[in-house]
């Protein structure tokens, strides 16, 4: 084997392991959050995210507190306008 094919196969092997790497840390991380009041679950996706910060406008509340740091009374309210806003309302 040469000096040569070797050095690009190193160069081949860490360039895979580097995007890889790369990949994990783009990963969504989706989680469900049972609602308790509508006997539910809502799937912490994309979509949940757009009618969270929807709903975090529309109350004046921080965007970019995670829901699950909520105190009780604000995840009912969320989940409350939640269901009167279903998937056909979303703009």
């Amino acid at each position: 084997m040469s000096r040569g094919s070797q050095s690009l196969r190193a160069v081949l092997l860490g360039a895979a392991l580097v995007s890889s790497l790369a990949g994990i840390g783009c990963a969504h991380h989706y989680y469900r959050v049972y609602d308790p009041y509508y006997t539910d679950y809502h799937v912490w996706n994309d979509e949940e995210v757009v009618y969270y910060q929807r709903w975090c406008g529309e109350t004046h509340r921080d965007p970019h507190r995670d829901f699950r740091q909520l105190s009780k009374d604000q995840q009912k309210e969320y989940f409350t306008w939640r269901h009167n806003h279903g998937d056909r309302d979303r703009h």
